[in-house]
């Protein structure tokens, strides 16, 4: 058996990309941290965050104003780091696959 640290992948575990429209509270509203980080993206790219999003709409929106900031965005040609405890990417993230 390989002695694995916390803070390395586990090689042995599975981690796939869900989809938002897979998800089993994809319909839930969105979370508290959700909101206040899509709020915190929005100022900076000078939007408009609208009422009453789902926690899949949420995430959606976070992904794209993420993408918009040079602040959040990954520099071209690099890929995006994923954390290595399997935790969640964004805050009000916590979706399991």
């Amino acid at each position: 058996m390989t002695d694995v640290t916390p803070n390395e992948p586990n090689p042995n575990e599975q981690q796939p990309d869900k989809d938002v429209a897979d998800w089993v509270t994809g319909d839930e509203p969105a979370t508290g941290p959700q909101l206040s980080y899509l709020h915190t993206l929005a100022r900076e790219a000078g939007e408009d965050v609208p009422g009453k999003l789902t926690k899949a709409e949420a995430s959606q929106l976070i992904d794209r104003l993420q993408q918009a900031s040079p602040r959040t965005a990954a520099p071209q040609g690099s890929v995006p780091a994923t954390p290595a405890d399997g935790a969640a990417t964004r805050p009000g993230d916590t979706e399991s696959p």
